[in-house]
């Protein structure tokens, strides 16, 4: 780790202007969320390997920044050479930086690594002390990575309609309508899943999102998709062209984002104006490009006028959020076959620790009876999770897991994102709780459950606490609530039982799920942040009821000393960690009456594991009765 933090400090001596400090980001040129090999540069530089995070290297520190899902990883992780940095605990970057650097530092970034409303954010903060946002020509990261994986060539296929259930003609049309209302020209697309969504394709570029890595540029008048010509088969390119979408290299799209500015990227390409029924002629009212400022890339940002640009959330956001008829029966059937595999996997594990371990199981509380195992015999937390993937592979159109497999046992549960390695994973413990949390990515839809289970005799504070945990998970997902009602407002349903006992958790509580695409999809979510107010909650939406607690911390003497996220110095044996997850449909509610002519909304539940087969036994008995079914989930 040295050795890398030195190579780039030599490096960022050697730029003109010379580099005070380096930022080195999670993301991609596409700002996603998880990442292919070649991309995990913050991995490569720091030895962090959580989804989320930010690293910034000076000439005397390297600090990393990442928030509280990770900060128990981070810690595990991180060498002497870095310094964590918790969000909503220390200073802000833009904070440190401004307070910490002097007047007129340069600070660089990989302007396709950085979306236009960082880069926008960092350029006002960093400006108060003079200091600049200096865009490197090149990324310093790979220039010192001698072994960074190469690009991998995969294919890109059509997503059959039969799944996707609207054709790309329809989705096209559609946006072309909405850029007409917005007075814009043409949309520069970045998401990846929004490409793979638009286009009815998918790929494997990224492990667990079935994705290409492309990028589209849509105007009133013509589409393209850029992308390595070596992943497109003759029919896929075929289904493509049927569709009025020319191909082109994935390197093209920054001269053509310049085109595009310049009104000469339709001319270019000798395209009718009209032909799509939108635009009737070359001298349309419609001057304005439309970014996504989140998605976008900062390098594509810079091609154009900033006059003349609509920084805006992406239109296909929403839409992609809205599932059709075809994608919400493909959601409940995926689900279907999705509990089956989890049920028989419950099934078998439950018997591997009675039979192995001398565990009571999960029908009766007892003292395990102790037993020598022998090694070969013995089960972690990779081998169970292997055994939960086949049993998911047989399934019916089965294409791989949407995320990796959180398997932890005991003090591991306490790690959010916790990836358990074979070299170093924990036995499974009869006496301790068990947190699984995974998912797959089936044809026709993209799963996401966790579960958290006790195969002996749980203490009397786990059980308290699962039972405030289920107490908020139902609730939420019983909840009714009126149209134009967000996540914002409805996060506080899942939080108020451990409120009553003074705990809480420090993350959202749901999110989005794709189909047959990113096991996290928005625009929509619940949670306590700001951003949950912006998106209304909207039939036929899916939404997860995912709902955590971490208690990292002992109990002694029946009170708790320290819970949820403490400093590093507070775990102590007895940590364990209890998350309960859903997936949710949003749809209309049949209520009594109708308020103000609002139209009230509720919740489908789709997830077809039973919390009452595994979970319920290990409730507090005094709580039984307040715990009400929280249908098929």
């Amino acid at each position: 780790m040295a050795d890398i933090l030195a190579s780039l400090r030599s490096l960022m001596a050697s730029q003109s202007p010379p580099l005070d400090a380096l930022l080195v980001p999670s993301e991609d040129y596409h700002q996603s969320e998880y990442v292919s090999a070649r991309d995990k540069r913050r991995e490569f530089v720091s030895g962090f390997t959580g989804s989320a995070g930010l690293a910034l290297i000076t000439k005397n520190e390297a600090r990393l920044w990442t928030d509280g899902r990770y900060f128990l990883q981070a810690t595990q992780q991180l060498s002497d050479q870095w310094k964590l940095m918790r969000i909503g605990e220390d200073p802000s970057l833009d904070v440190w930086i401004s307070d910490n650097l002097q007047k007129e530092a340069a600070i660089g970034i990989d302007p396709w690594c950085v979306s236009v409303d960082t880069a926008q954010r960092w350029e006002r903060a960093f400006a108060k002390k003079n200091q600049k946002l200096v865009q490197t020509s090149t990324n310093l990261v790979d220039e010192i990575w001698k072994n960074r994986p190469p690009a991998e060539i995969n294919p890109a296929v059509d997503h059959p309609l039969e799944f996707a259930g609207r054709s790309v003609a329809e989705k096209l049309k559609a946006l072309r309508e909405k850029l007409s209302s917005e007075k814009a020209r043409g949309i520069i697309i970045t998401a990846l899943d929004e490409v793979a969504w638009l286009y009815n394709i998918r790929g494997s570029d990224v492990s667990y999102s079935p994705v290409v890595h492309a990028f589209a540029i849509v105007t009133l008048n013509s589409a393209f998709l850029y992308v390595d010509k070596r992943k497109v088969s003759s029919k896929v390119s075929s289904s493509l062209q049927a569709n009025g979408i020319e191909v082109r290299e994935y390197g093209v799209v920054s001269s053509d984002a310049a085109m595009l500015a310049s009104n000469q990227l339709d001319q270019a390409t000798g395209v009718n104006f009209g032909q799509n029924g939108v635009c009737q002629n070359d001298t349309c009212d419609n001057d304005l490009i439309w970014v996504d400022a989140a998605s976008c890339c900062y390098a594509l940002f810079s091609k154009l006028d900033a006059n003349k640009v609509l920084l805006q959330q992406s239109p296909l956001a929403l839409a992609k959020a809205l599932k059709n008829p075809v994608e919400l029966d493909g959601l409940k059937n995926a689900h279907i076959r999705d509990g089956a595999a989890v049920v028989q996997y419950l099934v078998w594990l439950d018997k591997q620790m009675q039979e192995i371990y001398g565990a009571s199981g999960y029908f009766l509380e007892g003292e395990v009876t102790s037993k020598k195992i022998p090694e070969t015999m013995k089960l972690t937390e990779v081998s169970v999770s292997d055994k939960l993937e086949g049993f998911r592979a047989s399934k019916e159109h089965f294409r791989g897991l949407s995320f990796p497999t959180i398997s932890s046992v005991g003090p591991n549960a306490a790690i959010i994102h916790y990836s358990p390695q074979a070299k170093t994973c924990a036995e499974l413990d009869p006496n301790s709780i068990y947190l699984f949390d995974s998912g797959a990515q089936y044809l026709d839809g993209t799963t996401d459950i966790t579960r958290t289970v006790h195969f002996g005799k749980p203490s009397a504070h786990e059980k308290a606490c699962y039972t405030s945990v289920l107490k908020g998970h139902i609730a939420l997902g019983n909840a009714q609530f009126p149209n134009g009602t967000n996540g914002y407002s409805l996060d506080i349903l899942a939080r108020i039982p451990l409120w009553r006992y003074g705990l809480d958790y420090r993350h959202g509580t749901g999110h989005g799920i794709g189909s047959y695409l990113n096991v996290h999809e928005g625009p929509h979510q619940i949670s306590f942040r700001p951003q949950a107010r912006n998106v209304p909650l909207q039939v036929s939406m899916t939404v997860t009821d995912g709902y955590m607690y971490y208690c990292i911390a002992e109990v002694i003497t029946n009170r708790i000393r320290k819970f949820l996220f403490p400093e590093p110095g507070y775990y102590e044996d007895g940590n364990f960690g209890i998350r309960l997850e859903n997936v949710l449909v949003i749809k209309e509610a049949d209520t009594e009456f109708n308020f103000g002519d609002k139209g009230y909304l509720s919740f489908e539940h789709i997830t077809w594991v039973s919390l009452s087969l595994c979970d319920i036994i290990h409730l507090s008995l005094p709580h039984i009765n307040h715990v009400a079914s929280a249908g098929p989930g």
